[in-house]
């Protein structure tokens, strides 16, 4: 037995097609198969398997679970939840060496995947590749593996709720909340959720709906916070929390209805941390704002710069120990008193709980910040063949100049006005720009600079590529 996947399907930090064109069961069955070898193969046995409220999500799940047993596995269903959620019953229990989540993410409705941990770490890059290759050789071991299902919903709200421990019932008595939950999996727990926290609290959409008929599960694109935003001033709520499909990216907007950006979210978490934690390691991606990198080094803690990636910056905070790490797109990742992956509802305890610690209201901390002019993230499309090679041609031609370049993941050039990014996907065809100034004037000059390189290696800055 072999099996072939279509080019498309294996990225760089999970597993993502269209159902039914790209990706069906005999795929999941597959990555089972593989996935469950490569454990075994390490010593492991137990696999927890979660899915997301797609529509495709339960044929998908019986199809990997029949991959995984094949190989040997047992394997302990948690049920409809969250990616987070996955995440915990993997983290929290020692038995269990693995986890897989069925997910499409924040894609349309018509996607789905898979975001995998193996023994406690992201399963990423290199390791996705090695399925593809396992499956096409044959390349399993076979075993009968046991199934137990485990309802762990209850659990893991208990342990979100954690994070507001130390803090006085009273003082969050007056908290006025708006949720929306945008018909994905993070809907339940949110239910339960909000039903244990003090305060009031305004839920949209929880009811779990894999053709997301309000809006699209994706919190970093304005539009989908316009309900939220929206139901924050009729009902003059204090601020407002929006999930992704999955529940593992969180969005915010303060009471003026104003959107609390991923890296903004970040200067806030830092700076509650950095009072209980001082001289920590704080790590963001090259996307992030330079008023983070400048704050939490104001603050006393190392910033660190890194590459975009859920699973490159989960891989990097385990090695520098860092307790705390976020990215633009809103996955914020929390090791100090949680188990380091990025968790939406979590990150939503937390900013109440910084808010309570820090004795000011979301809107004061959204407030106090320095006012950057910023480009939303620019993506175009670029033949594969030529989006890291275009990169490259400007990292050597900014070579022996003397501008200031970090080339962590891409190029990032810092002048006086400010700076600005180019950089490669790792998962799509498209070249991503973005650029920050003090003023107007300062944010055209960036683009300038960025337009001028583009146009050195034949490219523009054209039509703007979707998700």
């Amino acid at each position: 037995m072999t099996h072939k996947f279509h080019p498309t399907v294996l990225r760089e930090y999970d597993i993502r097609g269209v159902i039914g064109e790209t990706l069906g069961p005999d795929d999941a069955r597959a990555i089972g198969r593989s996935f469950g070898t490569l454990l075994r193969r390490a010593g492991g046995k137990l696999v927890a398997v979660g899915y997301d409220g797609r529509v495709s999500s339960p044929i998908l799940e019986h199809a990997l679970i029949e991959g995984l047993t094949a190989s040997g596995c047992d394997v302990r269903r948690v049920g409809m939840g969250p990616t987070p959620m996955l995440y915990y019953a993997e983290a929290s229990a020692e038995e269990v060496d693995g986890g897989i989540q069925i997910t499409g993410s924040h894609n349309p409705a018509n996607y789905n995947g898979f975001k995998m941990v193996f023994q406690g770490r992201p399963f990423f890059g290199d390791q996705i590749q090695t399925i593809g290759k396992m499956a096409a050789e044959g390349d399993w071991d076979d075993g009968t593996g046991s199934v137990e299902s485990r309802e762990i919903l209850e659990e893991y709200v208990d342990r979100l709720v954690e994070g507001l421990k130390g803090i006085p019932t009273e003082q969050l008595a007056s908290l006025r909340v708006g949720w929306d939950a945008g018909n994905g999996a993070a809907g339940p727990a949110l239910d339960l959720l909000v039903e244990r926290l003090p305060g009031e609290h305004f839920t949209l959409y929880t009811e779990v709906d894999g053709n997301f008929p309000n809006h699209h599960p994706d919190p970093t694109v304005p539009e989908n916070l316009e309900d939220l935003q929206k139901l924050v001033a009729d009902k003059k709520l204090d601020f407002g929390i929006a999930f992704d499909g999955d529940g593992d990216r969180i969005g915010a907007i303060d009471g003026e209805g104003r959107i609390i950006w991923g890296d903004q979210l970040l200067m806030i978490y830092a700076e509650d941390l950095l009072n209980r934690l001082p001289g920590s390691t704080i790590i963001a991606d090259v996307k992030a704002s330079r008023a983070l990198f400048d704050r939490v080094a104001e603050l006393g803690g190392k910033p660190l710069m890194w590459k975009t990636g859920h699973s490159l910056i989960k891989s990097k905070m385990k090695e520098t120990h860092a307790p705390l790490a976020g990215e633009m797109s809103g996955h914020i990742f929390f090791a100090d008193e949680y188990y380091g992956y990025d968790d939406a509802l979590y990150g939503a305890i937390r900013l109440i709980a910084a808010s309570a610690h820090l004795g000011k209201s979301v809107t004061q901390l959204r407030s106090d910040m320095p006012q950057m002019l910023n480009t939303p993230e620019m993506r175009f499309q670029v033949d594969e063949s030529r989006k890291f090679a275009a990169i490259e041609e400007v990292k050597q031609r900014l070579q022996g100049t003397d501008a200031q370049v970090n080339d962590t993941d891409g190029v990032r050039v810092t002048t006086a006005d400010g700076w600005w990014l180019l950089r490669a996907s790792n998962t799509q065809d498209v070249l991503v720009a973005r650029a920050e100034s003090y003023t107007q004037e300062g944010l055209d000059r960036l683009l300038t600079q960025i337009d001028d390189q583009l146009e050195a290696s034949g490219l523009e800055r054209g039509p703007q590529a979707g998700h």
